[in-house]
């Protein structure tokens, strides 16, 4: 059986709840050929199925030991749960294909050991370096540099486009011995404008803001092209009335009455518009009788809502729009 053939009774074995989730991140192409696929499967044996749903199995752990600890490691654990051979031939069917990528020890590192050794580096290894590490991580380092810092970082992030390979394994060596077995043949693609994008969404508010504002400085082309990518809290106006309703039944009352307390009139309306009377008026008095609150606590409840917000839209439950070609909202 073809691979595609696999995958389409592999998705029928799993059931729609899960296969649905799995369609939400392939392309549209595989989902054109998997929905054939599946349309003409007219009937699998148990042992069939079985055999594949095993298949699978052995593959994702395959591929789990190898990003855990290299190929060594993944043919020690894979031998002496399913054989030599067995190990052997997905050892190498999977490495044909997959590539383990640079920096992956630093993923399971504590930011701030990454950030002890990266602070006094140059400002283009720090980049280099975390626009491999997943945005979490990348963000809480980047808050944690000299705000001069951070501005170099963001702008050669947001300017990377090949990296050579030399240099990629130069700077895993220093930072780390333990280096991935697999090496890159050819250019590594890395950064941009979305490497960024990911990183200061998943910043705290100060960070984000003061990055912008410093960088506004010397590149105000470069910020308008990552705010027109990003999603703060000002840009629920850009949801419509079924989006902004999902989204409140995620917040905390709360975290909504702080983060509406320095928020637009128009922003304002547009969240009570989207809720029962009864609960806009305990908001609005709640707000009216809570007194200063500080600029970090507004941030921060803030900061929780969007990231409901981005919750939901990774889940496909909302679209947001992204600049002037996104427009509507469905």
């Amino acid at each position: 059986m073809s691979g595609r053939e696999k995958a389409a009774i592999l998705l029928i074995a799993l059931g729609k709840e899960y296969s649905s989730k799995i369609f939400r991140h392939l392309k549209d192409e595989e989902i054109e050929q998997l929905t054939l696929d599946i349309t003409n499967v007219k009937r699998v044996d148990a042992v069939q199925k079985d055999a594949i749903i095993q298949e699978f199995y052995e593959e994702c752990l395959t591929q789990s030991y190898l990003s855990e600890g290299g190929i060594d490691y993944a043919r020690e654990l894979l031998e002496a749960s399913i054989g030599s051979q067995r190990a052997y031939e997905l050892i190498n069917r999977l490495t044909s294909s997959l590539q383990v990528r640079p920096f992956d020890f630093a993923r399971k590192a504590d930011p701030n050991q990454i950030l002890t050794f990266m602070q006094n580096e140059h400002p283009q290894t720090i980049a280099l370096v975390l626009s491999y590490l997943e945005p979490d991580m990348s963000a809480a380092i980047l808050s944690k540099l000299p705000i001069d810092k951070q501005t170099q970082v963001v702008v050669r992030i947001s300017t990377m486009d090949r990296t050579s390979p030399e240099y990629v394994r130069e700077v895993e060596r220093i930072l780390d011995r333990k280096l991935s077995s697999m090496g890159m043949d050819d250019f590594t693609m890395v950064g941009g404008i979305q490497s960024i994008v990911d990183i200061l969404n998943a910043a705290d508010r100060t960070t984000e803001r003061r990055v912008l504002e410093e960088l506004e400085i010397e590149n105000g082309e470069l910020v308008d092209e990552i705010r027109r990518k990003m999603f703060v809290f000002e840009d629920i106006i850009k949801l419509d009335k079924r989006a902004i309703q999902r989204v409140l039944k995620e917040v905390e009352n709360a975290d909504l009455t702080i983060a509406l307390k320095n928020a637009t009139d128009e922003l304002r309306n547009l969240i009570f518009e989207n809720m029962s009377k009864r609960l806009s008026d305990m908001i609005k008095e709640d707000m009216e009788y809570m007194g200063p609150v500080r600029v970090r606590d507004v941030e921060d409840a803030q900061q929780k809502i969007v990231n409901v917000i981005r919750k939901l839209q990774d889940a496909g439950e909302i679209i947001v729009s992204r600049g002037q070609e996104d427009e509507l909202v469905v």
